[in-house]
């Protein structure tokens, strides 16, 4: 295993478990930015929003979490890609409407670009409208 690759998996452990900013900021440089073409993460321009977004998000999906099938570096291009599937049950109070309790199930796709050993850069590819619609949320 690259050493990016080492240091992307234990960010995307920690994102992805709602670890928030606190344990995910020492493997990214402290002005990391972040991209998604979703409505939903529209406003979201920081990784550490992000992952603060994700903190907030498995507060109402308490049973949320990942099923990763692959990850890759490219140390060419200084960039790991993770293919997981999300899974989680809206059962926690807040967010946009009362708890459903509907699940949703999505696939989603990180790209995240290194400078050194820190993540720069990271790109979200997710199809936001499918999962809002499965937790009853649009």
């Amino acid at each position: 295993m690259t050493a990016i690759k080492d240091i992307a998996k234990r960010f995307f452990e920690a994102c992805e478990t709602g670890k928030g900013w606190d344990q995910c900021q020492s493997d990214c440089h402290p002005d990391a930015t972040f991209s998604a073409q979703s409505g939903a993460l529209g406003g979201i321009e920081t990784l550490k929003d992000y992952t603060e977004w994700m903190k907030g998000l498995l507060t109402l999906l308490v049973d949320g979490n990942y099923e990763l099938h692959s990850f890759a570096a490219d140390d060419d291009s200084k960039s790991v890609t993770a293919f997981a599937t999300f899974r989680g049950t809206h059962t926690g109070e807040g967010g946009p409407v009362a708890p459903t309790g509907k699940s949703a199930e999505a696939e989603y796709v990180y790209v995240m670009k290194f400078d050194g050993d820190k993540i720069r850069h990271m790109t979200k590819v997710w199809n936001d409208g499918i999962t809002l619609e499965q937790l009853g949320w649009a």
